[in-house]
């Protein structure tokens, strides 16, 4: 596709996504995330998911699904830890239901749209779902929110693209009262996880999630810096930087 019709169809897509959001409903008060933790309990197996278990669960999904459907964040009532649990979950959730609308299926990315066109026209953009009566896609979630809105780094340690090479899916929903704890922990998982990073004080290779969202993680230091947060194995600042390959490969038990 020509540079110039690309350009044209990324700025007819973000145009669409702003007038959407305006006309969104909101709810006063959050949902429960109840049904979802106790799905989640069951069915994430460490770094797997039981597809097949839940897609047998469908239902009990789709009420959760709902829940977030119809109760969207109402920014002046709800707190931004409210918020922020409310967007991480509604991004996992809703990609759970893609892949078992579609099981089995080898990986996230076979669900690209025939009209396939990177950054533009993917998976992830498209509008499956609806969030307060608005179609929604989970691209919109992840960059136009969560990372737009909300300045936090660990969430991409927290929302999950059922791919093997992403951080694993927390056997638990993200509730406000203890969100901050949560992704402390999906931090140093994901960060010390020997089969997504290999980190040694004098060299590190470590997930491309890394490469691809550097900005996001080094507004306060070096990616270094950042890393020695979380990282077990104290790094030093010169340290030899690689990055590993991806596994899009689908985290199914099976």
């Amino acid at each position: 596709m020509k540079p110039v019709a690309l350009t044209s169809l990324f700025l007819i897509f973000v145009l669409s996504c702003t007038a959407d959001v305006k006309s969104r409903k909101v709810a006063d008060t959050p949902p429960s995330h109840a049904i979802y933790d106790g799905l989640l309990k069951k069915y994430v197996k460490g770094a797997f998911i039981d597809y097949e278990g839940l897609k047998g669960d469908s239902k009990e999904l789709q009420k959760y699904l709902d829940l977030l459907s119809q109760n969207p964040p109402n920014k002046d009532t709800w707190s931004p830890n409210e918020q922020l649990a409310y967007w991480i979950n509604t991004y996992n959730a809703f990609t759970l239901k893609l892949i078992i609308d579609n099981y089995p299926v080898s990986s996230i990315r076979d669900l690209h749209p025939t009209l396939y066109v990177p950054l533009v026209n993917t998976v992830w953009h498209k509008k499956f779902f609806e969030i307060g009566g608005v179609p929604t896609n989970l691209d919109e979630i992840e960059h136009s929110i969560l990372r737009k809105e909300f300045n936090e780094p660990r969430i991409h340690f927290a929302i999950n693209c059922a791919s093997y090479s992403c951080p694993p899916l927390r056997a638990e929903a993200f509730f406000p009262q203890k969100i901050d704890q949560q992704l402390n922990e999906q931090a140093v998982q994901f960060i010390n996880d020997k089969d997504r990073n290999v980190i040694s004080p004098n060299k590190i290779e470590i997930s491309k999630i890394f490469s691809w969202f550097t900005k996001d993680f080094t507004k306060k230091g070096s990616l270094i810096d950042y890393l020695n947060q979380y990282s077990k194995v104290k790094i030093n600042k010169d340290a030899e930087i690689d990055y590993m390959d991806y596994d899009w490969s689908l985290n199914d038990t099976k």
